[in-house]
This record gives structure tokens, sequence and C-alpha cells, in this order.
């Protein structure tokens, strides 16, 4: 029976043959998803061999994308790519200068 290391210390990320922190959750979803697709056809009743092809065939673009990605932006980058979408390309300021600069005081309310 196999040994297989995931963990090797503390306060390091989680690695499993190669595959470091967000990517295992995209490789065991996309795997899981394979899986209950392919059975949700065969009970729908689609020939075996066309669900064997999609299971096989999407396991197999599942993994090689995953490890793609993994090598692709490393540990950290798809975490930087989702935070640069997030930031506006220019702010705009549709105000004129002293109205930014313009002090108010609040009034005393008793």
């Amino acid at each position: 029976m196999s040994n297989y290391n995931i963990n090797k210390g503390i306060g390091r990320t989680v690695e499993f043959k190669g595959l470091k922190a967000q990517y295992l959750f995209i490789f065991a979803g996309g795997l899981l998803g394979t899986l209950i697709l392919v059975m949700i056809l065969y009970m729908i009743g689609v020939n075996s061999y066309i669900c064997l092809f999609l299971g096989a065939g999407g396991a197999s673009l599942i993994v090689w994308q995953t490890f793609s990605l993994n090598r692709k932006y490393g540990e950290y980058g798809l975490m930087k790519i989702a935070a640069n979408k997030r930031h506006p390309r220019y702010i705009i300021c549709r105000k004129p200068v002293h109205r930014y600069l313009k002090f108010t005081t609040k009034p005393n309310v008793r």
C-alpha cells in the first residue's frame, strides 16, 4: 500500500504531488464534478461508452489544466489575478478641487 505525504511542515502550504494551495481544491472539485456528471448521465440512460469517454476526457482535461495553472501562476498567482481584477483601472474625479478642500463643522446638538 502506498504512503502519500500531504503536508511537509508547520506553517507551510498544503502540497500534494506538486499541486499547492487552491489548486488542490480546483483539482478535487473538478474530479468530483466530473464523477457526478458521469453518474447522472449513466442513470439517465446514456450509452455507457459515451459516459466512459466523457468521464475520461473530462478528468484528463481537469488534471492537465490544473497542473498547467499551477506551473504557470504558482502558489499565489490566481489570488493575485483575482485581486487585480477587483481594482479599478482609473479613478474619475468629477468634483471641483475646492469641494474637497472645504471643511464643514458639525453643529452642536444637545
